[in-house]
């Protein structure tokens, strides 16, 4: 395949975006209670990734503009069914699936991050909430695992949506987020 035949889909501030995100979110997971100074700073990376991203949905490249692949759920819906009988349109930027994945992706973990800032602010009284009390650490506890787990639930989807659609349309999805290249 020569460049003539590829399209730079994907920019690099995106692409280190995406795969620090997937650092922040595993480690802030994996590390919960057991290495709370690495868990806390992992959730600040986090915070300020979605801060990135949202901007980055306005004035990064064509690819990375929400206006450019935010659809209807309905199309989202119709785009699923159609990937469910492996027949679906192909996008070189993000699918309606991806679209529907993103904003998922980014609401869940922005619930993570600010219950995790109510847990540590209750917990420690530290962080952006730390005159939030202890009154509700329970129920803020709750609610962060809740959203971590959701979180965790959605990137499996992702991953395998990401896994279908690279075989219906014989391209590796993963390695162009990578180097941000895709077939035109």
């Amino acid at each position: 395949m020569n460049s003539q035949e590829l399209v730079k889909v994907w920019d690099l501030p995106l692409r280190i975006f995406h795969w620090l995100l997937v650092a922040g979110f595993f480690i802030a997971y994996l590390t919960e209670d057991d290495l709370l100074t690495v868990h806390v700073w992992a959730g600040y990376l986090v915070a300020g990734l979605l801060a990135f991203r949202l901007v980055w949905g306005f004035i990064g490249n064509d690819y990375a503009r929400f206006s450019n692949f935010l659809c209807s759920p309905a199309k989202s819906i119709a785009y699923i069914k159609d990937l469910l009988v492996l027949k679906t349109q192909r996008y070189i930027g993000h699918n309606p699936a991806g679209a529907a994945m993103i904003v998922l992706l980014l609401v869940s973990l922005l619930a993570t991050v600010i219950t995790g800032f109510a847990v540590y602010g209750a917990d420690q009284a530290a962080g952006p909430l730390a005159a939030i009390g202890p009154a509700n650490e329970k129920m803020w506890e709750e609610v962060h695992e809740f959203f971590a787990n959701f979180t965790l639930i959605l990137v499996v989807v992702h991953v395998a949506g990401v896994a279908i659609e690279s075989y219906i349309h014989r391209e590796n999805l993963a390695r162009a987020m990578v180097h941000g290249f895709k077939k035109k």
